[in-house]
């Protein structure tokens, strides 16, 4: 089946839109690819039985005080923001009230524009405070992928953005004083197996010609960044950052409210329509007039904008917090307070948390979307893999968010019938969301250096899909199957 099912991969994948054979190097390239029909419901059995755990099999691993809301939150709850009438015109009108959102009010409202900024839940319910605050350059595709498609010099221009975003966000925590944990003390990217420490060994020495800081660490030398011998030694990247994601989130939130933009909370936009002067957006209290829309909704934008909802493929993302574990021990698997990734088709991050008294660790643990109930023993029986020492620690905490993919595995800015937009992160956006969120209200206020390499790039759906990605099952499923093979075969198994 595996065979067969990676031929219709192949094939599906580089259609386009009308189902004609699509231009080589147009296939989608983030792992997320639409499965035949006629080979899903095979797959699907694989997808059954790859999330299924025995009732009682949560019950040993969770806390007597487990939650079922982000540990972020118990640092940084959403702040009770009063409920107000929205008013009726404004300049701009802000759907989103993320990291994305916000950035972009910033600087319309600065620049003198009534700015709304409106949101369906609290300020930030979404992935904005669920992430596992990690920070990096936000790009997956190397330049060599990316000039097949667009050319060198466009190539080149997108990575160069992704490591500006990575500089400007501590500019911006430390000009905005923002307390939120930022600091940079990089991030070691592991080897699931030989064969990727080999690939990332060529991988680097491309980077450093490009500038990139980076260093390779030996299998050997492993346990000098990581306390576990589960990865065949790594990569590490010294300007990755990490930070508090509510606290971040709400400190972005008061800096906009202070510079006189209006954020009105559980006012979900229903519908957005051209008007003689500007937009109509219609929501529970009634109708706004806007000059200006930003979509700023990412892996929650749903059907208001049927055309972005074509092009975003939802995730869910599942996270833990373990219980407060010994300093000693902490030290022990985080000895240089590096955050951490790896290899695996389906990766996990992980990082101890900004008090270095937890572990938060991060996942997809199943081929559909499940409870945090469920997917806390799922995400703990990787911990324990990865770290045997944390075998019999029990979860505090277990939360999901969804972050937003696309078919090309970049992120997306631009334009389309009037209205602007900044979308799928492809679960790398804390800094990336935030600074094109920022170049988005650059752009509305008509300024140059709102423009970036990722601006009206080809933004591609595929055939049959909708906005549902019903194809996700059978894909995660076979991909976590590829991934465990070669992870037990890397251990000496029989894969």
């Amino acid at each position: 089946m595996c065979r067969e099912l990676e031929y219709w991969l192949r094939y599906v994948c580089t259609r386009d839109v009308s189902g004609r054979p699509g231009k080589p190097g147009r296939a989608s390239c983030g792992g997320f690819f639409l499965v035949a029909t006629a080979h899903l419901r095979a797959a699907t059995e694989v997808a059954k039985t790859d999330s299924g755990i025995p009732a009682s099999g949560s019950r040993g691993v969770l806390a007597d005080n487990f939650k079922e809301t982000p540990y972020w939150w118990d640092d940084a709850p959403a702040p009770e923001l009063p409920v107000v009438e929205p008013p009726r015109i404004v300049d701009v009108a802000v759907v989103g009230s993320g990291y994305t959102g916000l950035n972009a009010a910033l600087e319309t409202a600065r620049a003198g524009r009534s700015t709304l900024v409106l949101d369906a839940e609290q300020a930030g319910w979404g992935c904005s405070t669920r992430n596992g605050g990690q920070i990096s350059t936000s790009v997956k595709l190397t330049v060599e992928q990316l000039a097949r498609r667009y050319g060198a010099e466009r190539a080149h221009a997108i990575h160069h953005e992704g490591r500006t975003a990575l500089e400007w966000i501590e500019d911006l925590v430390d000009r905005e004083a923002i307390d939120c944990d930022f600091h940079r003390k990089g991030r070691f990217h592991a080897a699931h197996t030989p064969e990727q420490f080999t690939a990332l060994a060529s991988r680097v020495e491309v980077q450093r010609r490009e500038g990139i800081e980076a260093h390779m660490v030996s299998r050997a030398e492993q346990r000098s960044e990581l306390g576990t011998d589960a990865y065949h030694g790594g990569v590490v990247y010294p300007r990755h950052a990490a930070l508090h994601p509510a606290k971040y989130q709400n400190g972005l939130l008061a800096r906009v409210i202070g510079s006189g933009a209006q954020v009105a909370t559980y006012c979900p936009v229903l519908d957005i329509e051209r008007s003689a002067v500007g937009f109509t957006l219609r929501t529970p209290h009634g109708a706004i007039t806007a000059r200006d829309v930003i979509v700023a909704t990412n892996g929650y934008s749903g059907a208001l904008v049927p055309w972005l909802r074509r092009r975003i493929i939802p995730i869910g993302s599942y996270v833990i917090a373990t219980e407060p574990l010994p300093s000693g021990l902490i030290d022990r698997l985080f000895p240089t307070d590096r955050i951490a990734s790896d290899t695996c088709r389906v990766i996990y991050y992980f990082r101890a948390s900004p008090d270095r008294s937890r572990v938060i660790f991060g996942g997809r643990v199943s081929a559909g979307e499940i409870d945090p109930r469920v997917s806390a023993p799922l995400l703990h029986a990787e911990l324990a893999r990865i770290f045997p020492e944390l075998r019999d620690t029990r979860v505090s905490h277990s939360w999901a968010g969804t972050v937003a993919y696309s078919f090309d595995s970049l992120a997306h800015t631009g334009i389309h019938d009037g209205i602007h937009y900044a979308v799928s992160y492809c679960g790398s956006g804390v800094s990336m969301a935030s600074y094109l969120g920022m170049r988005t209200g650059q752009r509305l206020l008509g300024r140059k250096e709102g423009r970036t390499a990722f601006d009206d790039l080809p933004f591609p759906t595929r055939p049959f899909y909708s906005g549902t990605p019903w194809f996700l099952p059978a894909v995660v499923a076979w991909y976590r199957w590829r991934d465990r093979r070669e992870c037990a075969r890397a251990a000496g198994g029989t894969g």
